[in-house]
Formats: C-alpha cells, sequence, structure tokens
C-alpha cells in the first residue's frame, strides 16, 4: 500500500532518485517512489583523486564514502520507520518522521545529483557551456562569466549550510540561480541542472576558511555535458 506523506519539499525530487535505488517500486513518499529494497550509496564515475588539484582526493573520499553514506543510512532508517508505523496503522508516528526524511533523503538526492555535475579537468570536467545550454545561459544571464558571478555571490551568501542550484524554471521557461538551505532538494517548477555543495565538509579540508577558493576552483571540474543533458530532458 503506497505512503504519502505531507512532505512538499520532497514532492517534486523524484527524478532524481531514480537510479540510486532499486527499480521495483514499494512505497511512495511525497511523491518519490521508493523500492523494496533499500538506498544505496552511487558508485562515481571517477576515482576520488581525478579531480586534484581543485578537489582533493582525500576530501572526495571523505565525502563520498562518509557523508553521502551517512545520508543513505538515515534515509533507510527513516524508509523503515516509516513502513513499520504504517504497518501499526499508526499514521502519526509515520508522519513524524518527516524532518529525517527530508533531511537524510535530501541529502541522498543532492549529493547522487552533485558526483554527476563533476568530472576530471583532462575529460569532460571545466571549459564553458555549448549548444543549446550556452544559449539558454546567454539569454537569461547574458554571459556564462555572469552565472558564475551569481552563483558564486549566492554560494558566498548562503548562512550556515545548504546549496546553490542552476535550475530549469518550468513555468517560466527560463534559467535561474537559486539556494536552499540545509539538505533541502529543488522542488515545485524547478528543474535542478547544476548543484554545488557549499557545507563545509565539500572544501575546509583543503581550503579551510577561505571557502571563495572553493567556490571558484570547482567550476574546474564542472561536467557540462550533464548539465546539458538535465536541461534537455527538462
Amino acid at each position: 500500500m503506497p505512503i504519502r506523506l505531507p512532505t512538499a519539499s520532497l514532492r517534486s525530487a523524484g527524478h532524481a532518485a531514480r537510479g540510486a535505488m532499486g527499480t521495483r517500486p514499494a512505497s511512495a513518499v511525497g511523491g518519490i517512489t521508493f523500492a523494496r529494497g533499500k538506498a544505496t550509496l552511487p558508485d562515481l564515475a571517477y576515482d576520488y583523486g581525478a579531480l586534484e588539484p581543485h578537489i582533493s582526493g582525500k576530501i572526495m573520499e571523505l565525502h563520498h564514502k562518509n557523508h553521502h553514506q551517512t545520508y543513505v543510512n538515515g534515509l533507510n532508517s527513516a524508509l523503515e520507520t516509516i513502513e513499520e508505523a504504517k504497518a501499526k496503522g499508526n499514521d502519526a508516528a509515520a508522519a513524524s518522521v518527516a524532518p529525517l526524511l527530508n533531511f537524510h533523503g535530501g541529502g541522498h538526492i543532492n549529493h547522487t545529483l552533485f558526483w554527476e555535475n563533476l568530472a576530471p579537468a583532462n575529460k569532460d570536467g571545466g571549459g564553458e557551456p555549448e549548444g543549446a545550454l550556452k544559449k539558454s545561459i546567454d539569454e537569461d544571464f547574458g554571459s556564462f562569466q555572469t552565472l558564475q558571478k551569481q552563483m558564486n555571490t549566492a554560494l558566498a551568501g548562503i548562512q550556515g549550510s545548504g546549496w546553490a542550484w542552476l535550475v530549469k524554471d518550468k513555468s517560466a521557461g527560463t534559467l535561474q540561480v537559486v539556494t536552499r538551505p540545509n539538505q533541502d532538494p529543488v522542488t515545485g517548477n524547478y528543474v535542478p541542472l547544476l548543484g554545488i555543495d557549499a557545507w563545509e565538509h565539500a572544501y575546509y579540508l583543503q581550503y579551510q576558511n577561505r571557502k571563495a577558493e572553493y567556490f571558484s576552483a570547482i567550476w574546474n571540474v564542472i561536467n557540462w555535458k550533464t548539465v546539458a543533458g538535465r536541461l534537455e530532458k527538462a
């Protein structure tokens, strides 16, 4: 029996979870369909050290194996709690897990998108957007350089932890830069195209308090092919 909770911040993020979990649907929470099996940590398409010198291999290892795994574990635990509560007919107990589901589910979704946004600089990473993506950026921001400045300004303005995203607004048909606190995923009419993690664990080991350097360096390993593919699907 499907499970639906009023977790608005997860409602339209289901597309990002596909592939990160199994394929056999069992339940749905806030519009996301989950499999009978558990969420699992996605593999990276590159080695931990492949993004150096822009992002150190140690940061990538800790970020992926430790931090992302924690979100996966938390998501699975929240889902188990919900299933048990629903089996007992305790809707209140199931609904009480919504904040954990939002945090850990959002963390899993955001990081799964994030890893796909990156690529080694000697392969698909860095450079500038091309084709339809470049045209859309030029139309909505004026230039790629203006987009970079807006994203970096948005990242620097995040108080505490959070993310900056380049999104497609399905209602307006335009690209925009938005921020989200903590691990809140991009939802509603926005389709996430490019996300940059502004949590300290994403940069502090290498850049310490010089987070502006991290925000500048990460553009050297952005996989624009992935971003363009997401725009095409949007």
